[in-house]
């Protein structure tokens, strides 16, 4: 249901009922027959009918005396429930203005029902009276709603209680006395909801009234009832500010409140004290309550939002609540993850010096836990919260960054693959910020790394021993784990000899049970379609392989990972060339003989991982990158006498500041953005100063009683960029029809979070009437009409404002169009104009957003719609456009952030690939890698750039943007 008010002649309506389409609309003569001689139900029916059909405009006007006739009378409790409904909506004024005479009959009956022995009926009665406003239908029913505040059952003194609210705010001359009676009736009610009306009913019409009541029974409110004591913070949050005075008491009283046994009167009660004061002692208190609830609460959705105002109030009152982040810390005993990783955001923006070591050994806690627990389903998923935000608050505090890498170092071999490279990514850049800490990092990763099983930790561990390893005993310890990490060497010849030894082993069994093992050749069809043969022995040999039994590099190159071995190629040159810099090797008269013995280990081990990919131990052979990237190693020793700073420059010097750059760009990107975030404190010399004496009584309606800052900025449109520009409703207004049409209409579109509002103006453009005039709307895509639009007569030459209210379920590109029907001159002319069709942007719902890497490929290997876009811009177009800016372009048509450091981007190149992200309103993930290149100045930019996300629509609508800034860009540079 919804309400509206009547003013003037205009009636009123409180109900909106979807009609039936299904069926057809009865006419007069079937209704009125069953209104007479119709059972109890056929009757009901009808008047179902009746009062669907008066609610969408049909005159029924001739069947009000036959319901007062025939169903008035009855005795059926759902009969007269549809009658108390059909009094609201039925005409009850003549042409003239007048009342109709009819309406005496319909008073008499009311004044029947309110004095009907059955509660039921008296409390429909009572309720229904809360929707008429006729002063004439009204008084005759004062005084029996009156005597039903005095009845024994409780249901009909509610309801007395809200009719009686009702009647005086509508018409306060009929009973002029309701405060004083209300107040006598809430001293001697017993009955708690019965209480909570009445106080409602003071709160909104005599405030003065209801604060003299809390003043006496300020101490009873920790032992009223759930509804009284939520009636009693609705009326210190509406009235805060117009009783300054009494502002200790409603603190006071809402202090006491906190401690509630119901869940809602502590949230309320919390909210409403964060309003009225700033003092520290209460935001703490209400920071308190809202940990308890989240901790308490069963239900996650509440968590949530609980989370969500505890957050909201952390950034209006910084530094209050840093004591109580141990507390928050509770929340994660809750399974659910969105509520652990909200409540850990919080902890991480609530983390500080003073409680950064508690906040990190809780967290070391969850994460043994979740090690501990490793078959519960989510661990792994809550391992990798816990890594993040561990890793983040180190990147914070470098103070405890010690603890946390002996933390991920010792329990790194225990933790899943995304786990583990999280860990490692952390460890990789705690070494580069922390000089001190590479010699234990390198000692934990040699002793840890037979451990390593997945391809990504170990890529990450040997990257970082090759980096740090800068002394000849870690060189030493590093070069002899690599080797028990590889085996026997050389790595072809010692595969082919196992597997012979596999294969004799299989024939010896063979021929002892007398089976002939005569090797037969089959044939094969290769990827290019050509036929090889293969051997028995061939078969053997590859299914005589057991990887689970071998070391972990040796075990990763066998399963075609060859990304590893060229890590392991490019660890192996950075560790014999940093060994030949060394001082204590040059000084040394064998120096020469190890560095020698290292060189020819480290170019036998590269040409076995050459050597085997192109063998048949692999499903994969070696691509031609791995390939390229490992040759290019071995010729790197293999001329480092004659290019040694060369050498050393390129595979020392340059990848380390490479990787400094990175993390130096990264540390200023976050620091950039937690700047962005960060509320200004400082007062300018031109700010406004509020004087809260001077402030309007009524300004205490609004429901955020410290509201001043937050209105001022409505006000002026300073608290927000986007909301100046939203002020002029020109820039959003759709013209609908033209102008030498009938009618002309044009509609201002207001894009909300959830839904848009369509405010349409229709102008009648001839000389006569155009009756029954009402816009019909249709959708495409997620959209759906919330209600219809009425139907209005619209006088000649004037004009008329008709709204509609579009629901958005999720990010896609949807259209609106519609069409406006209307009757007139005739009796029969009908006539219909085409609206334009209304196109709503994707981008009113896309949000730049930030994720990691190991997000992003998950992601993108999750996501199954892609929309791939060629990108080819005219010559003309690209002369004064780099590719930087061609991609600056895309992102700011996409709403998408840049995921790849600027440090990657930067430099003369002719090609580009960056990985973009955004993230919808409704919580929807937008992915997309471009690629583009640009040959020469005056070439052409050329590439594509694939789409990813979870549904179609949005993948389709992100191609269609890009699209649009293709064509945009030509334009602009035409």
């Amino acid at each position: 249901m919804a309400t509206a008010a009547a003013k003037g002649s205009a009636d009123a309506c409180y109900m909106l009922l979807h009609p039936n389409l299904e069926v057809e609309t009865p006419n007069l003569q079937t209704l009125r027959r069953n209104l007479e001689r119709g059972t109890d139900e056929i009757k009901a029916e009808a008047l179902q009918q009746v009062i669907t059909g008066t609610l969408q405009g049909e005159n029924y006007e001739q069947l009000l005396m036959h319901i007062i006739r025939f169903v008035m009378p009855t005795r059926n409790k759902s009969l007269k429930k549809l009658l108390l409904f059909y009094w609201e909506i039925c005409p009850k004024y003549a042409a003239d203005g007048t009342l109709k005479h009819e309406t005496i009959l319909i008073c008499n009956a009311l004044l029947n029902d309110l004095q009907h022995p059955n509660e039921f009926i008296r409390g429909a009665t009572l309720r229904a009276l809360t929707k008429m406003r006729e002063a004439e239908i009204l008084e005759p029913l004062i005084g029996p709603v009156r005597d039903c505040l005095e009845h024994r059952h409780a249901y009909v003194r509610k309801n007395a209680v809200v009719a009686i609210s009702a009647i005086f705010r509508s018409q306060p001359h009929l009973i002029p006395d309701a405060p004083e009676l209300i107040q006598a009736f809430l001293s001697a009610e017993a009955d708690m909801t019965c209480r909570r009306n009445a106080l409602n009913m003071l709160t909104i019409n005599a405030p003065a009234v209801a604060v003299q009541w809390l003043q006496e029974n300020a101490q009873l409110a920790a032992s009223f009832d759930e509804l009284l004591q939520l009636a009693v913070i609705d009326l210190i949050r509406r009235h805060a500010q117009s009783f300054a005075a009494q502002k200790g008491l409603f603190v006071r009283c809402i202090f006491e409140l906190l401690n509630a046994p119901a869940s809602s009167v502590k949230y309320e009660a919390a909210t409403t004290l964060i309003g009225l004061t700033a003092n520290p002692a209460a935001i703490k208190a209400a920071a308190s309550c809202y940990i308890s609830l989240a901790s308490k609460e069963s239900d996650n959705n509440i968590k949530i939002i609980v989370l969500e105002r505890l957050d909201q109030m952390r950034t209006r009152h910084e530094g209050i609540l840093d004591d109580l982040v141990m507390d928050l810390l509770r929340v994660l005993v809750t399974p659910d993850l969105d509520v652990r990783r909200k409540a850990l955001g919080i902890v991480m923006k609530l983390a500080s010096r003073r409680n950064v070591n508690d906040v990190v050994s809780m967290l070391k806690k969850e994460l043994n836990k979740t090690v501990e627990n490793s078959d519960y389903d989510k661990s792994s998923e809550y391992r990798l919260l816990l890594i993040q935000t561990i890793h983040t608050c180190a990147g914070q505090f470098p103070e405890v960054a010690a603890d946390v890498v002996d933390l991920f170092l010792s329990s790194i071999a225990e933790f899943g693959s995304s786990s583990a490279s999280d860990a490692i990514v952390f460890i990789r850049e705690v070494a580069e910020k922390f000089p001190s800490l590479r010699t234990s990092i390198v000692t934990h990763l040699v002793s840890s790394f037979l451990d390593f099983k997945t391809g990504r930790v170990i890529r990450g561990a040997l990257w970082i021993l090759g980096e740090y390893a800068d002394s000849a005993s870690e060189i030493r310890d590093v070069w002899t784990k690599l080797r028990e990490a590889i085996g026997e060497l050389p790595l072809l010849a010692a595969e082919q000899r196992e597997a012979l030894e596999a294969a004799s082993g299989a024939t010896e069994e063979t021929a002892s049970t007398n089976v002939s093992a005569t090797p037969s050749a089959s044939r094969r069809v290769l990827a290019d379609g050509t036929y090889a043969t293969e051997s028995s022995l061939t078969a053997q040999t590859t299914t005589a392989i057991k990887l689970d039994s071998k070391p972990p590099l040796r075990a990763v190159l066998l399963h075609s990972d060859f990304f590893t071995g060229t890590v392991l190629a490019s660890t192996l040159a950075k560790l014999v060339l940093r060994f030949g810099t060394l001082d204590e090797i040059v000084a040394s008269d064998d120096g020469a003989a190890q560095l020698n013995a290292l060189r020819a280990e480290a170019v036998l081990i590269m040409a076995g991982i050459i050597r085997i990919g192109q063998s048949s131990f692999v499903t994969t052979p070696i691509d031609e990158d791995s390939y390229d990237r490992v040759l290019a190693c071995i010729r790197a020793l293999e001329h480092m006498d004659e290019d040694s700073e060369v050498l050393t420059d390129a595979f020392i010097k340059d990848t380390q500041s490479a990787f400094a750059r990175l993390v130096k760009g990264e540390t200023a990107r976050a620091a950039a953005e937690d700047k962005k975030n960060k509320i200004e404190r400082a007062v300018q010399v031109d700010d406004a100063i509020e004087f809260r004496l001077l402030a309007k009584k009524n300004a205490a309606a609004s429901e955020d009683v410290d509201s001043l800052e937050r209105d001022a900025e409505l006000a002026t449109g300073a608290g927000d960029a986007n909301s100046r520009l939203a002020v002029s409703k020109l820039e959003s207004v759709v013209q609908l029809t033209g102008f030498s049409d009938a009618v002309y209409a044009e509609a201002y579109v207001e894009v909300n979070q959830y839904d848009i509002l369509l405010d349409i103006m229709i102008v009648n453009q001839t000389n006569t009437m155009l009756r029954n005039l009402s816009v019909e709307f249709s959708t495409l895509g997620d959209l759906k009409l919330v209600e219809k639009p009425t139907s209005y007569n619209v006088a000649a030459y004037s004009f008329s404002s008709v709204k509609a209210s579009i629901k958005v379920s999720s990010t896609e590109t949807g259209v609106i169009f519609g069409t406006i029907v209307y009757d007139g001159p005739g009796t029969n002319d009908n006539h219909s104009i085409v609206l334009n069709d209304i196109h709503v942007d994707i981008m009113e719902y896309i949000r730049p957003a930030r994720c990691d890497e190991s997000q992003f490929h998950a992601m993108w290997t999750e996501f199954e719609w892609e929309n791939k876009v060629n990108m080819a811009t005219t010559r003309e177009a690209a002369e004064n456009l780099d590719l930087r800016a061609y991609l600056k372009h895309i992102m700011k048509a996409t709403n998408m952030a840049c995921l790849t450091p600027d440090n990657a981007l930067a430099g003369e190149c002719g090609f580009l690939s960056a990985n973009l992200y955004a993230r919808s309103i409704f919580g929807e993930d937008a992915l997309a890698n471009i690629s583009i290149e640009k040959l020469t100045d005056d070439s052409p930019i050329t590439g594509h750039i694939r789409i990813r996300a979870k549904t179609q629509g949005i993948a389709l609508s992100l191609g269609d943007k890009i699209s649009a800034a293709k064509v945009s860009l030509a334009n602009e540079q035409a």
